[in-house]
């Protein structure tokens, strides 16, 4: 088997293993291991090979990596729930410290208040923060 079938076959696996693992750690190994492919077809000395393979994985580790593992802050919440964070949201059923339910947008949550107050129901409330799927509130601004 020549060196450029061995390198494209290293890479179907790496591109594999990043299906199972999807982490884009081994999709860079693999695009490096098919980049040393292309210069296999030329050449068979491991002495250029085995630079152009860890120069190949550096650059691609160093440079495409964070550019398919970077995620904005919208992106990365990718339930959304990080837009109803300082939304004013309508009471329900009263919150207390330990319990209570708000409305927004035509949804219904489980809420806490951050204060240690009361709302009442039909009252109006700013959405502090969030834990899971219960929001926690305080006094509308």
């Amino acid at each position: 088997m020549a060196y450029w079938q061995i390198l494209a076959v290293a890479g179907v696996v790496l591109v594999i293993l990043e299906m199972l693992t999807p982490t884009m750690f081994f999709l860079n190994l693999a695009l490096a291991c098919f980049i040393t492919a292309v210069v296999a077809v030329w050449t068979s000395d491991w002495n250029i090979l085995v630079p152009v393979w860890v120069v190949a994985s550096a650059v691609f580790l160093l440079f495409l990596r964070p550019l398919m593992t970077k995620k904005d802050d919208e992106k990365a919440n990718s339930t959304g729930i990080g837009q109803y964070i300082g939304k004013k949201a309508k009471v329900l059923e009263t919150v207390y410290a330990d319990g209570g339910v708000i409305g927004i947008f035509d949804e219904r949550w489980e809420a806490r208040a951050t204060d240690g107050k009361e709302y009442k129901k039909g009252s109006t409330v700013t959405i502090l923060k969030h834990d899971n799927l219960t929001m926690y509130v305080g006094k509308d601004k």
